[in-house]
């Protein structure tokens, strides 16, 4: 299916790809006359790696919730480096959890596969030195094939729930989503724990705000944003397709799309919905939640202190105080607390369908979840487990204020979301029919290619405009979005 957009725009249509593990191993795809190519300029990819009968259920559930808390720096967690993203901290994974794009770097560019998560800031590839530690079908960067890196001599190191990425701190030339930005700093990983990375993910591009980078570099994001003239409007934006309630699902499937610079008006009706970060609060994209509805029920939150979200494209479910996540499931008839392994999680009758809504500052618009997106996964034939669990003691990582809910696909495949720089903010849109139409559907999945019509040099206020004549900056980009299975908390 084609979405048809203002010819005024550049359409740098992405490839969606689902790999799953029998999927034949890719390595590096080098990316020729970028000048010259219009189509993919950064791809979102769908994975789907689960096989219902062999995933170790019990494991996968206190990961998800142990990654989560490790990432935010939540409860007995909360002196551990909170930077990164747990997206392969699970073994065995699932649909509709996580989604990741394609970059190209170097000179000559090459492809690489990274999670797309907007609840960090750091970008970082596993290099050659790693590969040995790595699954196979991964590509990994090797500095010596670009004749445009350089070392900063700086070591870099994120620390994960399940492990460790560690390397030094380069510079190259970076492509995503039609614009190119030189000298852009990101992490070589040379040490990787194996469990960190699965095929062909080479690594992750944080698109939080640079304040809480680990390295403290700027992102590649922040570097377009910064360059006046760039983007027609300091705006990403996100529509998640889904497929978790789709038995018919392939190894790869199109998934949804990202844009950079603009909004995508064909993929959402109405007015976008939007919510200021807090001042003092930019670092990553919080802003304040209001209420949560379950099936026409209202659960207050406190009312002591602000109820601060952090919107996560790179986490999978939501997570919240233990008291108020009870409180949901006090109105979800044969509801009960998870034990042992599921500790932190509650299951409910299979046969239920749970609406739950979230509310965001002073709006008076409710955003309700999917039933299928609230049914995270069936562990029996009655009992299924909900995607909403506790957070240990949930309260922590902003220095100006407590976050206290961690939002993430869940809930973002209901909606279409925009991340604005300025003024810092998210705002949500209700999907169009042409976006809820790709939700399981089975259509051609196209080959992501990479190109850069806008270069910018990373600390240089300047940009470069190396499209023809007329070719406005804006430059949308639909991306072909997988999810990575249970990916990334």
């Amino acid at each position: 299916m084609r979405l048809c957009l203002p010819a005024s725009w550049s359409l740098l249509y992405l490839g969606f790809l689902i790999t799953c593990h029998a999927s034949p191993a890719h390595g590096p795809n080098v990316v020729s006359d970028a000048h010259k190519t219009l189509n993919s300029a950064s791809s979102i990819l769908r994975r789907w790696n689960f096989e219902p009968g062999g995933i170790n259920k019990y494991t996968w559930a206190q990961d998800r919730r142990v990654a989560l808390e490790r990432k935010y720096g939540i409860g007995a967690h909360a002196g551990l480096q909170r930077r990164g993203s747990g997206a392969n901290l699970v073994s065995n994974q699932n649909a509709d959890s996580s989604y990741f794009g394609s970059i190209a770097v170097g000179t000559p560019p090459v492809s690489y596969d990274v999670i797309l998560d907007t609840g960090s800031s750091d970008l970082w590839l596993a290099s050659d030195e790693a590969r040995r530690l790595i699954p196979d079908g991964i590509a990994t960067f090797n500095p010596n094939d670009s004749s445009t890196y350089t070392s900063m001599n700086t070591a870099f190191k994120i620390q994960y729930g399940s492990g460790v990425a560690e390397g030094v701190l380069g510079r190259d030339t970076v492509q995503f989503a039609g614009f190119e930005t030189q000298q852009q700093a990101f992490g070589v990983v040379s040490n990787v724990t194996d469990t960190l990375l699965d095929a062909p993910v080479s690594g992750l591009l944080g698109l939080a705000f640079q304040s809480i980078s680990t390295s403290r570099t700027k992102p590649l994001w922040q570097t377009l944003m910064d360059v006046p003239g760039t983007l027609d409007l300091p705006v990403m934006a996100f529509h998640l397709a889904r497929y978790i309630n789709d038995s018919d699902t392939r190894a790869v499937e199109p998934g949804g799309s990202f844009s950079l610079g603009s909004v995508n008006s064909s993929l959402y009706i109405g007015e976008i919905d939007y919510h200021s970060v807090p001042d003092g609060s930019v670092g990553y994209w919080v802003i304040p939640m209001a209420d949560i509805d379950v099936d026409g029920a209202t659960v207050e939150l406190s009312a002591e202190s602000p109820s601060l979200a952090a919107i996560d494209t790179g986490t999978t479910l939501v997570g919240g105080p233990s008291d108020i996540v009870r409180d949901i499931y006090a109105n979800i008839p044969g509801s009960a607390p998870g034990t042992e392994q599921y500790e932190g999680y509650y299951t409910f009758p299979c046969d239920t369908n749970v609406t739950v809504s979230l509310r965001f500052g002073n709006s008076t618009k409710s955003w309700p979840i999917s039933p299928a997106d609230f049914r995270l996964l069936q562990l029996d034939d009655d009992s299924c487990l909900g995607a909403f669990f506790e957070l240990s003691n949930s309260s922590a990582v902003h220095s100006s204020g407590s976050i206290t809910w961690i939002v993430g696909d869940t809930f973002l495949k209901n909606v279409y979301s925009v991340f604005r720089a300025s003024p810092p903010s998210v705002g949500f849109a209700e999907l169009s029919n042409v976006a809820l139409s790709m939700n399981g559907a089975q259509n051609p999945v196209p080959t992501p290619t990479l190109g850069a019509l806008v270069t910018v040099t990373a600390g240089v206020n300047h940009a470069s405009i190396l499209a023809a004549h007329g070719l406005p900056s804006l430059l949308l980009t639909l991306v072909t979005v997988s999810l990575q299975a249970f990916g990334l908390l």
